[in-house]
């Protein structure tokens, strides 16, 4: 399958972005400008869902044809930055079940470490949306999708503000099959794993903790 990687260039993401590089963007703004951001990310990540059923209503009106979405995706937070995207995606889904995944690059074993795993007990063949605003080396998406895998799921689609040219990369030598929706590519990646130009630590910045 030939890898996908979607960039969402559009006026208003790219005014909200511009917000949230702001260094002197406060907490509660940036907290808002990520849901902004990840509510218009779902319905991009939607746009080509095809398992839809007819129902027939009645309006105020007269009888109606209707399509209702079927077999909603399951969406995946990797926490705890992707949090900040989770509500925000799910009032755009609200039918859809979640899941939670904890995983942390630890520097001293130079390898990952999850901490917490849940999702819906049904998971097997279903889509999963995997959400989290910034993706860098990739090490923990990497680990994240190998661990939904590790359940069957069906298609797996990345939703991320900002990913490096080097996550890009690796995530589809690993997962050619999954597909990436995101704002703009970063070209480079600091000495401390940070996204250059970016916008700083989304966690800190998302929950006062710096």
């Amino acid at each position: 399958m030939k890898a996908k990687v979607e960039v969402l260039y559009h006026p208003l993401l790219r005014h909200k972005l511009g917000y949230l590089r702001d260094k002197n963007t406060n907490s509660n703004e940036f907290r808002d400008l990520v849901k902004e951001i990840s509510r218009i990310l779902a319905h991009e990540v939607m746009r080509d869902w095809s398992d839809m059923r007819a129902f027939e209503v009645e309006t105020p009106i007269a009888k109606a044809q209707v399509e209702r979405i079927q077999n909603p995706p399951v969406v995946v937070s990797v926490m705890r930055a992707g949090n900040g995207m989770l509500d925000a995606i799910l009032s755009m889904i609200p039918f859809a079940p979640a899941g939670f995944i904890g995983i942390y690059r630890d520097k001293f074993i130079h390898n990952t470490v999850e901490y917490y795993f849940k999702v819906p007990a049904d998971i097997k063949g279903r889509s999963a949306l995997l959400c989290d605003p910034l993706v860098s080396t990739a090490d923990t998406m990497i680990a994240a999708i190998d661990r939904l895998k590790s359940y069957e799921v069906g298609r797996i689609k990345i939703m991320t503000i900002l990913i490096s040219a080097f996550a890009v990369e690796r995530i589809h030598y690993f997962h050619p099959d999954v597909e990436i929706y995101t704002l703009n590519i970063e070209k480079e990646i600091n000495e401390l794993g940070y996204l250059v130009p970016g916008l700083g630590d989304a966690g800190d910045r998302l929950y006062q903790t710096k």
